[in-house]
C-alpha cells in the first residue's frame, strides 16, 4: 500500500503544478470562406498537426467560416458535404490573426487544397501504421482473426500465435483494450469477430510511456464508431461459402444532439471453419532414430458469437463530460476433433496405431462497464480524464476423449475414454487518471496515475470413464488461483519548434503476483519495480519530408495460465502446459523512419529482448514414453533488425497500388531441451500489395497478393506461403454497398514448416478454410452532421494475458 500511496502522491504534484501554471495565453482567428455550386450546408474541421480535432464549424449562407480563440500552432481543415469529406487543405502556420484565400468547391482543385479521397488502404498517423479494413474489399464477410491473417507484416504460426514484423508476444487490443487471451484461446475469440464491425487496425510498433508497458508492440483493432450528429446507424450482413458456411450480421445506431451522445451496436455470428494439421514426429538417441509419430488431425469449429456494446455521454457544460459503457461478449462454439496415429519403431515399421475423437461444448462470456469524466482545463486542448473499469469474464468446457489403440503385433485393441469439466473467472478492476497540459510556446505535458487488481480463478476437472463412472483422475485435475496488482505512473514532455517536435517520457510500474496452485499448495510470489522509457524526436528536413527517432522499454509479463503448470493431454502423444518459473521480458526498441508527402515511408528498426517468452513444442519422456508438450521458455535473448517500407503508387487515374514490403533479420540464443543456439536466425521478408480499380458507376475492384519468404524463429523453420485475393463493390445513390470477395484463391496460405531439435525432428503442415467467396450488403442511414469520437475507457493493459 506504501507504494499505492507514493504514486498518487506523485502524481497529484505533478497535476497541482500544472494547474498553478495554466495561465491567459494571446489567442488568435482563423477565418475563410467556401465557393460551390451546390446550396449544402458545409462543416470545417480545423485539426492539429497530430491530427486531432481542435474544433468543428458550420459555414454560413454565404460560405464564411471563423474559428476564434486558436493558439499559435500548425493545422489544416477537413471540409465535408453531406457526412463525406471533399476537401483536405495543406498544413495552415497559425502565427497571428489569419484569413484564408477562398476555397472554391466548384473545381477539382485549388492551390493549397486537394481533394480527399477514399482513405489509402495503409497509412501513417502520430506514429501508428493504420490498416483502414472498412475500405477493403477482400475483409468483407471474414473475421477479425482472418483480417490480421492477412495484413502486411503479420504472421501466424501453426499455433496461432501472431507476430508483427517478425517480433512475437504482442498486445492485442479491442478499442484500447487488451483482449483477455494468447494463442488459440485468442485466434478463437478474435475469429468470432465479424470484420464488418471493423474501422482499422493500428500498428504501434514504438508505443510511448503513455501507453501501459506491457507488450513488444501494440495492435489495436478499432471498431466502428458514429461520430455524426443526429440520429444515424447501419445495417450489414454478409454470407460466405468456403468448405463451410460464414455468416455475420450487425447493427449499429448512434443519436448525437447538443447535449447526449447515445450509442448502441450489436452484431452476430456464425461461423463453421476448420483447422488440418498432419504431423511427422521423430525422436531420436545419440543421433539414432528411436520411434516417429505419423499424425493426422482435423478439428471442426462452430461458432455462435454475440457482441453487444451500449453508452451514453452527458455533455454536463462547456468543461464537463460524463460518459459510461457496458459491453456483453459471449461466444459458444463447438469443437469436434479427429486424430488418427501411426507408431513406427525403431525399424521404421508399424507398432501401433490410436484415434482420438475429441469433442468440447466452450462457452466464453464477456460482461464490462466503464465509467469516464473528462474536464477541460482551458480553450488550449488541457484536460484531465478519469476511467474506471470493470470487466468480468468467465468460461466453461466440457470435453470428451476416446481413444482406441490397436497394437499390431499382439493384435490387441483399448478404448480409453476421459472427460473434462474446466471452469474458469476472472474479474478486472482499473482505476486511471490522465492530465493533458498545453502550455505557452508549445510545450506539453502529460501525466497519469494507474492502479488494477485482477483475480483469476481455473478450476478443471477430468475423469475416467473407462467404466461407465466418473472416477476422478487426480494426476490432471488442477485448481490454480492468480491474483495481480500494478501500479504505474508516466510523464511526458513534448515541445514543438518550427521544425523540430521532441517528446520525452518516463513510466513506472510496480507488479505484485501470486500463483497458488491448489492441489499441491505450491504458492509462487514475485514483486518488482521497473522504469520504461520512452522517447521521439521529429524533424522536418523539407515541407514534405520529415525524419524521427524513437526508442522505448517494454513489457511482456507472462500470461495467467502460461504460468500454470499443469498439463492438459490432448492425445496419448501430445500435452500442453505452463511454465511456473517464466519470467517477465523486456525489450529495448529502436526505430528511424523517413516519411515523404505523408505517403511513402522507410522504417529502420533494432531491438534487443531479454528472456524472450518463446512458445516451444518439445520432447519429453513421461512414463517410460516419447511425448511432445507444448509450453513455454525464456531465451536469453533475441535480436531484430529490420527495413519496413510502405510505397503508394498511382498507375493510372483509375489504378491505385498500394505496396508494403518488411525486411528482416532476428537472431536467437538460449537453450531448451539440451539443445543450445546461438545467434540462431535467417534473413527474410514479406512483400503485400493491394490493387484497387476504378470501374465507373459505382463499381470498384480490389487485388491482393501476398508472399512470405522462410522465416526462422528459434527452434521453428517455417516454409514460404503466398495467396491472391480478389474482390469488387457497388456503392449505390441510397447510402447502400454492395461487395463481393474471393479470398486465397489458388489456397496456398497456408503454413508448413519443421521444428528441430538435437534429438527430435517434426515436419508439420497446417490447412484452415481460407479460400472464402463472401457476398456481403451494408445499408446507412441518418443525418450527416459530424461530431467528435467518445473515450472507449481505461483498462489498457490487463485483458492480454488470461489464456495460453
Amino acid at each position: 500500500m506504501t507504494r499505492i500511496f507514493t504514486l498518487i502522491f506523485l502524481w497529484m504534484l505533478l497535476l497541482f503544478t500544472s494547474l498553478l501554471s495554466a495561465q491567459t495565453m494571446q489567442n488568435f482567428s482563423l477565418s475563410g470562406s467556401i465557393k460551390t455550386d451546390k446550396a449544402e450546408q458545409m462543416e470545417i474541421n480545423l485539426l492539429d498537426a497530430e491530427n486531432k480535432l481542435v474544433k468543428t464549424e458550420i459555414a454560413d449562407s454565404n460560405g464564411k467560416f471563423d474559428f476564434i480563440d486558436v493558439k499559435s500552432g500548425t493545422y489544416h481543415l477537413k471540409i465535408s458535404r453531406n457526412g463525406s469529406e471533399v476537401y483536405h487543405s495543406d498544413h495552415i502556420s497559425l502565427t497571428d490573426n489569419t484569413t484564408l484565400p477562398s476555397i472554391d468547391l466548384s473545381i477539382k482543385s485549388i492551390e493549397g487544397v486537394t481533394i480527399t479521397k477514399a482513405k489509402p488502404m495503409i497509412e501513417r498517423q502520430d506514429g501508428k501504421m493504420i490498416l483502414n479494413v472498412e475500405n477493403s474489399i477482400a475483409s468483407t464477410g471474414n473475421s477479425a482473426f482472418e483480417v490480421l491473417e492477412k495484413a502486411p507484416g503479420i504472421n501466424i504460426d501453426n499455433n496461432d500465435n501472431i507476430s508483427l514484423r517478425g517480433k512475437g508476444n504482442l498486445l492485442i487490443q479491442i478499442d484500447g483494450k487488451n483482449t483477455p487471451m494468447t494463442g488459440n484461446d485468442l485466434a478463437n475469440y478474435l475469429r468470432g469477430i465479424p470484420s464488418s464491425t471493423i474501422d482499422k487496425i493500428e500498428f504501434i510498433t514504438n508505443p510511448s510511456s503513455k501507453y501501459d508497458a506491457a507488450g513488444s508492440s501494440i495492435i489495436n483493432i478499432k471498431l466502428k464508431k458514429e461520430q455524426r450528429k443526429g440520429t444515424n446507424g447501419s445495417i450489414s450482413t454478409s454470407l460466405g461459402m468456403g468448405k463451410y458456411v460464414k455468416n455475420n450480421n450487425s447493427i449499429s445506431i448512434n443519436h448525437r444532439n447538443k447535449k447526449i451522445n447515445i450509442f448502441a451496436n450489436y452484431s452476430f455470428a456464425y461461423r463453421e471453419a476448420y483447422n488440418g494439421l498432419v504431423l511427422d514426429r521423430n525422436f531420436y538417441e545419440n543421433n539414432n532414430f528411436q520411434k516417429a509419430y505419423i499424425q493426422d488431425n482435423y478439428l471442426k469449429f462452430k461458432f455462435n458469437n454475440h457482441i453487444a456494446k451500449a453508452g451514453m455521454d452527458y455533455y454536463v457544460n462547456d468543461k464537463n463530460v460524463l460518459g459510461f459503457s457496458i459491453g456483453l461478449v459471449s461466444n459458444k462454439f463447438n469443437l469436434n476433433g479427429d486424430n488418427f496415429n501411426t507408431t513406427l519403431g525403431s525399424n521404421h515399421a508399424p507398432e501401433s496405431t490410436f484415434n482420438t475423437q475429441n469433442t468440447s461444448n466452450d462457452s466464453w462470456t464477456n460482461v464490462s462497464f466503464n465509467l469516464n469524466h473528462k474536464y477541460t482545463i482551458d480553450s488550449l486542448g488541457s484536460e484531465v480524464s478519469t476511467d474506471f473499469d470493470y470487466i468480468n469474464y468467465s468460461n466453461s468446457s466440457l470435453q470428451n476423449f476416446e481413444t482406441r489403440t490397436h497394437q499390431i503385433i499382439s493384435g490387441t485393441d483399448q478404448l480409453d475414454i476421459m472427460k473434462g469439466d474446466m471452469n474458469g473467472k476472472l474479474n478486472i478492476y482499473s482505476l486511471k487518471s490522465d492530465l493533458t497540459k498545453n502550455f505557452k510556446n508549445d510545450w506539453k505535458l502529460e501525466s497519469g496515475i494507474k492502479t488494477s487488481f485482477v483475480k483469476t480463478d481455473n478450476d478443471m476437472k477430468f475423469f475416467d470413464f473407462n467404466n461407465g463412472n466418473l472416477v476422478p483422475d487426480l494426476g490432471k485435475t488442477n485448481h490454480f488461483i492468480y491474483e495481480e496488482n500494478i501500479n504505474a505512473l508516466y510523464g511526458n514532455v513534448s515541445k514543438k519548434w518550427d521544425k523540430l517536435k521532441a517528446t520525452a517520457g518516463l513510466r513506472l510500474e510496480n507488479t505484485n503476483v501470486k500463483g497458488t496452485q491448489l492441489a499441491t499448495n505450491q504458492v509462487n510470489k514475485r514483486n518488482y519495480t521497473q522504469l520504461f522509457p520512452s522517447a521521439v524526436l521529429s524533424y522536418d528536413l523539407t515541407e514534405k519530408s520529415n525524419l524521427e527517432i524513437n526508442l522505448s522499454r517494454r513489457i511482456t509479463r507472462p500470461s495467467y495460465n502460461q504460468l500454470n503448470p499443469f498439463k492438459l493431454y490432448l492425445d496419448p502423444t501430445t500435452m500442453r502446459s505452463g511454465n511456473q518459473d517464466l519470467n517477465p521480458q523486456t525489450t529495448m526498441n529502436y526505430e528511424l523512419t523517413y516519411s515523404l508527402s505523408n505517403k511513402y515511408f522507410a522504417t529502420l528498426s533494432y531491438s534487443i529482448t531479454s528472456d524472450n517468452i518463446t512458445d516451444i513444442l518439445k520432447p519429453i519422456v513421461e512414463n517410460g514414453q516419447n511425448v511432445t508438450v507444448q509450453t513455454f521458455e525464456n531465451l536469453n535473448s533475441v535480436s531484430y533488425y529490420g527495413l519496413y517500407l510502405i510505397a503508394p503508387v498511382k498507375v493510372t487515374q483509375w489504378w491505385d497500388m498500394n505496396n508494403s514490403a518488411n525486411f528482416y533479420y532476428g537472431t536467437y540464443t538460449g537453450n531448451v531441451s539440451g539443445t543450445q543456439i546461438n545467434n540462431k536466425g535467417n534473413f527474410t521478408f514479406n512483400i503485400n500489395s493491394i490493387n484497387s480499380f476504378k470501374l465507373g458507376n459505382g463499381f470498384t475492384a480490389e487485388l491482393t497478393g501476398n508472399y512470405k519468404a522462410k522465416e526462422v524463429y528459434a527452434y521453428l523453420n517455417v516454409s514460404p506461403n503466398w495467396y491472391l485475393n480478389i474482390g469488387a463493390q457497388k456503392k449505390f445513390k441510397n447510402n447502400s454497398t454492395l461487395k463481393f470477395s474471393f479470398t486465397d484463391v489458388f489456397f496456398t496460405s497456408n503454413i508448413k514448416g519443421q521444428t528441430i531439435y538435437n534429438d527430435y525432428l517434426e515436419n508439420f503442415a497446417v490447412k484452415r478454410d481460407t479460400r472464402v467467396v463472401t457476398l456481403s450488403y451494408t445499408y446507412n442511414f441518418g443525418s450527416s452532421k459530424n461530431g467528435q469520437p467518445r473515450k472507449t475507457g481505461g483498462a489498457e493493459d490487463l485483458k492480454q494475458r488470461i489464456g495460453s
